[in-house]
């Protein structure tokens, strides 16, 4: 008896949803079946076939149990099986091959009949696939020789579906023999088997062996050319657990792994029970570099299983340059209905992509491309006329890919027309400087020998600014590249950040760089960018060396020749940078080595529970249950950072200390800094506050402080740590409410005073004397009462916002100022009456010169001081105090109020001094008319009378300034000052009221409505004005 089977691979799929997107179909239900048949008759395979043809549909149950009904696509045998007996003859069809299964239990492992009983294993043969094994054969102590090619062909042929093994080259890698091979296979298998060969033909052969796979794993990448600026998505799975899985990016010349960046975002979350390695990469927003082949692979053992796609992108030029020639349209010596001739150089760089190129100025025109070494450029010119217009002359450009995508870049021309100011052509350091039109600003593309990069220059009015020098080294530059690749993800591993630190460190030297602002920005940014990377990519101890120098090599330098703002800014991004590199590079405890010391950084790390390091003789003191704190001091940096802390200096050291690997909730970090202060600061611990660039104190406080012997800082969080050292704290509660109180009187008096004054006015202003005096008393109440105002408005200055502290603190600044120079103008009016006796002052002088000194001088203080701290970057005002800041002798904006009420000081104190000589030349004189016992009296009245409206109790504040908090005579003058000033207000009220009789009459007239009362009585005032008559 005997039977004939047949084994008929059937594939069916039933549409859940159909989506046509993109060139391919989605969301469709796949299904793949076997049918076997038995026969104990003659019985053709093609018979099956043809019955199966004619089956359209059919229902088939999902795993939910859900029926769907199905149509056949394809219908074929793989296998025909002969039984006679207990014999049996099986054979594959053509394309097909024996399973791993029949293969590796029944030695049925090649294209030849099998004589085993298989014909009931499922499946019984599988489709041929193609798979690959490229590896090399590393000889551990001889050479490679031709009698190792049998060796390596026997354990292959182990493996199912062996079909070739190549030997494709020979080479040394050093000293040792390297063979290089292939071979060729037609069915997957499992990595355990490849890993047996491996393992054998290693100790067989003495050897290292090195295999990579291809045809195991599947890719899916976009089968299409995909959009500049798209993040398309390319996805690797393999049926196998494997160790490790990641990405390569290759091009024709270069070679680089994938890693976390800001354009390459990899998962490796995406796995399925069917598939769980699984690798996917999306490219963010990809330009043209991103165009190569995509390598992902997953790595088992020593085995790396690998596929291949190239993704390929629709470019557009990745950078535009133009540049004009001349760089500024001269049409000063032109009429205007003349036209200049500007050429337009477009410049991108070399591609074998073409472009639809364009250029629009009033009309559009195009130009053909001309190759050049590195670049390709467009040249067009443009007619430019000299007609006058308010608008920017500007020339654009754009740029059209295959698929329609543009991009855009323009460039803007000074024109200099007739009659406008203009800086004359200048040539320095061989850099030519046109003729550019007042506040336009010149572009210089022109760089020296061995730099990269552009200048540029303002012209103010007719006077040319300082160049500012964008002129970076070629090897820096190469560098920065380096980083900004890295920080993309392109090439981002470990040796590569070595090499850019080594890179770095070999031009910060003192025989690199230099000190070019350019070079040393270029050389922050880097430290910057590698900043960032290092949150996505793992650096380890060995790059540590090269960039502690590099980072110290950049505190060698002046960073001079920019603003305040701008150093504020980098030596910011420079601590943020350093800061973030210290914390995200691992260490290796077991190197014994836990000190990076070079001339501005010193850098230790403990693994202890309780930590103490010394780092430029400040010792830091931390405990803690795990991690490794890294705590690192930097001189040279403190002076470049942006301090509005308290009107406060600051120290030489700075110090920052980080954990690794910690999650303690409770951080208490004690450091002993070396600073001293003298007997007249008053040290404060604080920290840098990255998101507000500036020094704080919430969660520090000084511990202990010993003159002579330094300060100990306690903090409750870790950042970057300093002492700065302010002036003696004079707050005092009792202070306090002695100005509130002395405040809220002098406003209500100045209001009492300036009432009586409307009210009076008409009646006790009718001399030339007293309309001086009247208004200038007004003047001083009107504007104490509007300081004193706005310094009640800022007692709170924790809540304002930034914009009303700094609207405060000029008006205070200004409202005193003018308070001040109505106080000379008071006396040097009493002066002039006293000396001048027989020339009176005429009343439009003095109106003019009141007016003068008493309203312009003030602002153009003020304006001119706001001005200049604001341009150079300092610090105008104080946040914690909305006052004016002091920093130290002759520095600081204090100054701009300390300087002129100085000199307005002495003069009314000398004015004041005019007045007491002249009352006792007057008493010596005439004794009949008074003793000695009357002229002191009259004297004191004076000084009673003038000293408030001269402003001469301020003199007792410039006590404050020499004095330190420790004098002894300090508190005398802190509460005598306070006492005085606060009550302002009110002793101008007694000096314009009480001291002046007339006023006094006819207030009581005015209150009483009686008639005229005797004004025989004559007032202080009136007396010294009238002395002569």
């Amino acid at each position: 008896m005997w039977a004939r089977g047949f084994v008929f691979l059937i594939g069916a799929f039933y549409f859940s949803t159909e989506i046509l997107h993109s060139q391919h179909v989605s969301a469709q239900d796949i299904y793949v079946a076997e049918l076997m048949v038995e026969s104990n008759v003659t019985l053709e395979a093609a018979t099956i076939l043809g019955i199966l043809n004619n089956i359209t549909t059919l229902t088939v149950t999902d795993a939910l149990s859900v029926e769907h009904q199905v149509t056949f696509m394809q219908t074929e045998s793989v296998a025909e099986c002969l039984i006679v007996g207990l014999e049996t003859a099986c054979n594959c069809s053509a394309g097909y091959i024996w399973s791993n299964e029949i293969c590796y239990n029944y030695n049925c492992c090649r294209e030849t009949t099998c004589y085993q009983n298989v014909s009931y294993i499922s499946p019984l043969c599988i489709p041929k696939i193609p798979v690959y094994i490229n590896g090399s054969v590393t000889m551990n102590t001889r050479a490679w020789a031709i009698t190792d090619e049998p060796t390596l062909k026997t354990e292959f042929e182990k493996l199912n579906g062996f079909e070739s093994l190549n030997i494709t080259g020979q080479r040394l890698s050093g000293t040792l023999s390297v063979a290089d091979f292939e071979v060729g296979l037609s069915v997957k298998f499992e990595t355990y088997r490849l890993q047996d060969i491996i393992n054998t033909l290693q100790s067989l052969l003495a050897a290292y062996i090195r295999v990579d796979t291809t045809g195991l794993v599947h890719i899916e990448s976009p089968q299409y050319k995909v959009c500049y600026q798209s993040s398309p998505i390319l996805k690797c799975t393999f049926d196998e657990v494997t160790h490790k899985a990641g990405w390569n990016m290759s091009t024709t010349f270069e070679r680089f792994e994938l890693n976390n960046g800001s354009v390459v975002l990899l998962d490796h979350a995406c796995g399925t029970l069917t598939y769980p390695s699984c690798v996917a990469v999306t490219l963010q927003k990809v330009t043209g570099v991103w165009e190569g082949t995509y390598e992902c692979g997953f790595t088992k053992g020593s085995v790396r299983h690998i596929a291949k796609a190239y993704l390929s992108v629709a470019r557009l030029p990745d950078t535009i340059l133009l540049t004009t020639n001349p760089i500024t349209g001269d049409c000063s010596a032109l009429e205007s209905t003349s036209s200049i001739t500007i050429k337009i150089t477009t410049t991108i760089p070399k591609t074998n992509n073409s472009y639809v190129f364009n250029w629009n100025y009033k009309t559009q025109g195009t130009a053909t491309p001309v190759d050049a070494v590195k670049n390709i450029n467009y040249i067009f010119n443009v007619m430019m006329s000299c007609v006058k217009v308010l608008t920017a002359q500007t020339v654009s450009v754009t740029f059209k890919n295959d698929i329609n995508q543009t991009k855009t870049a323009s460039v803007t021309i000074p024109v200099i027309y007739g009659g406008a100011k203009f800086c004359p052509e200048e040539t320095i350091n061989g850099a030519v400087w046109p003729k550019t039109p007042a506040g336009d600003t010149a572009v210089n593309n022109t760089c020296p020998v061995g730099r990269v990069g552009f200048q540029t220059r303002t012209c103010t009015g007719t006077i040319w600014d300082q160049v500012f020098d964008f002129c970076v080294n070629q090897e820096l530059n190469k560098i920065s590249n380096a980083a900004e690749s890295f920080l993309k993800g392109m090439g981002a591993t470990e040796d590569v950040a070595l090499d850019i630190f080594s890179g770095l460190n070999n031009n910060t030297d003192t025989g690199g760089g230099g000190d070019n602002i350019a070079d040393l920005t270029a050389s922050i940014n880097v430290m910057d960018m590698m900043a960032q990377a290092s949150k996505n990519v793992p650096l380890g101890e060995k790059v540590l060396p090269s960039f502690v120098s590099a980072a110290s090599n950049m505190l060698n330098k002046t960073w001079t020749k920019v603003n305040n703002t701008v150093l504020h800014y980098m030596s910011a991004n420079y601590l943020e940078s350093l800061e973030g590199l210290v914390e995200n590079i691992k260490v290796n405890l077991s190197n014994n080595n836990s000190d990076y010391n070079t001339q501005n950084l010193d850098l230790k790390y403990c693994s202890g529970d309780d930590c103490s390091v010394d780092v430029f003789g400040i010792n830091v003191n931390l405990n803690k249950s795990s991690g490794i704190m890294k705590t690192v001091a930097v001189k040279n940096l403190m002076s470049k950072l942006r301090n509005t802390y308290k009107s406060s200096t600051s120290t030489d050291l700075l110090v920052s200390t980080t954990l690794e690997d910690n999650n303690d909730s409770n951080i208490q970090i004690k450091m002993a800094f070396t600073a001293t202060p003298n007997d007249q600061q008053v040290p404060h611990c604080v920290f840098w506050n990255p998101k507000t660039k500036d020094f704080e104190d919430t969660g520090c406080q000084v511990a202990s402080k010993v003159n002579r012997s330094g300060v100990l800082c306690e903090c409750m969080h870790l950042t970057s740590f300093s002492v700065l050292m302010a002036r003696g704290d004079v707050s005092d509660p009792v202070l306090d409410v002695i100005t509130y109180v002395g405040l809220a009187v002098s406003i209500i008096s100045l209001i009492i005073f300036l009432i009586i004054e409307y009210l009076v006015w008409a009646a006790v202003v009718k001399t030339k004397l007293s309309h001086y005096r009247h208004t200038c008393m007004v003047n001083i109440a009107f504007f104490l009462l509007l300081a004193d105002i706005s310094f009640l408005a800022s007692v709170e200055p924790s809540a304002l916002s930034a914009d009303m502290c700094l609207a405060l603190t000029i008006c205070k600044h200004l409202f005193f100022m003018i308070k001040f120079c109505w106080m000379l103008s008071l006396s040097a009016m009493l002066v002039h009456q006293l000396i001048f006796v027989f020339n009176p002052l005429r009343k439009k002088v003095f109106m003019f010169f009141s007016s003068f000194v008493g309203y312009m001088v003030p602002i153009v203080i003020v304006g001119s001081s706001y001005i200049y701290y604001r341009y150079t970057g300092k610090p105008y005002h104080n946040k914690d105090t909305c006052w004016l800041t002091y920093e130290s002798l002759l520095v600081g904006s204090l100054h701009a109020f300390l300087l002129p009420i100085g000199t307005i000081l002495l003069s009314n104190i000398f004015s004041l001094g005019v007045v007491i000589v002249t009352l006792l030349k007057s008493s010596k004189n005439d004794s009949s008319k008074g003793d000695e016992k009357d002229t002191a009296k009259s004297i004191i009245k004076v000084i009673l009378v003038l000293a408030p409206v001269f402003g001469v109790t301020w003199s007792i504040g410039f006590c404050l300034v020499v004095f330190n908090s420790s004098n002894p005579a300090y508190p005398f003058f802190n509460y005598t000052f306070t006492i005085v000033n606060s009550f302002q207000g009110f002793f101008v009220l007694l000096t314009g009221f009480m001291a002046e009789q007339k006023v006094k009459d006819e207030l009581y007239k005015i209150v009483c409505g009686k008639g005229d009362s005797s004004d025989s009585t004559k007032n202080l005032t009136s007396t010294m004005y009238t002395k002569d008559k």
